[in-house]
């Protein structure tokens, strides 16, 4: 029974461990359902099962990328509404526009263009800014309360998202690394595969053996089909 474990995907690993270890639970097999092997393996597997779809990162980086957007075109819009009617001396409550737009230039007209950092810190300050009774006075009169709230509202949720995904990438870094864990499950599949190969010319273990055997072919096949689906 030959095959290389090392050459499996994450995915065909895992379901010929799984394959393996409900077929040993299965009761077809009492020659090793107490064999103190299926326990170690169990556990490897287990271990392995946790982590291997995980990525290195906790995968938000999409949705960080979106509420980033989100929060850059609130805050280009506001900013671009009270530039152009700042210059409009004749429209009612135009000071305000320019008071406001006064504002946004103290904490830089380019938020949108830092790092998610120094735009967090810089939309944190803009926003407390904004929110003085003098300051929400002027947005009101010149009704933009709906626009000033969306972008406080696309910057928290942003917040959110980020805060997230620092805790859950730090979370993954605590996490024994996932291709230790991997290697574990691959000696340990190859000891229980071994045994069986020794073992398979003797009564109550050649069926098993065979049985076994099948899986293994799956696997490798699966291998041989992915590759030959995998564009050129």
């Amino acid at each position: 029974m030959k095959i290389a474990l090392t050459k499996l995907s994450t995915k065909n690993l895992a379901t010929l461990a799984q394959r393996i270890i409900s077929n040993i639970q299965s009761g077809k097999y009492p020659v090793i359902s107490n064999h103190p092997l299926i326990a170690t393996l169990q556990t490897s597997y287990t271990e392995y099962d946790l982590v291997y779809t995980k990525q290195i990162y906790s995968g938000k980086g999409k949705d960080i990328a979106t509420a980033d957007h989100q929060r850059d075109v609130a805050y280009t819009n506001l900013k671009a509404f009270l530039n152009g009617y700042r210059k409009l001396s004749s429209a009612p409550n135009y000071q305000s526009a320019e008071d406001l737009y006064s504002v946004f230039k103290t904490f830089g007209l380019d938020s949108d263009r830092l790092s998610y950092s120094s735009q967090t810190a810089q939309m944190k300050k803009l926003i407390e800014a904004l929110e003085t009774p003098e300051n929400l006075q002027k947005i009101s009169v010149l009704s933009l309360d709906v626009a000033f709230m969306e972008m406080k509202t696309k910057h928290e949720a942003f917040e959110t998202l980020f805060a997230d995904q620092a805790e859950a990438n730090a979370d993954l870094r605590n996490m024994t690394s996932a291709s230790a864990i991997r290697k574990d499950l691959e000696k340990n599949l190859k000891t229980y595969l071994n045994l069986l190969t020794a073992m398979k010319d003797v009564p109550d273990w050649k069926l098993l053996y065979s049985d076994t055997n099948e899986r293994v072919k799956a696997a490798k096949n699966s291998e041989v089909k992915k590759k030959e689906e995998k564009p050129v």
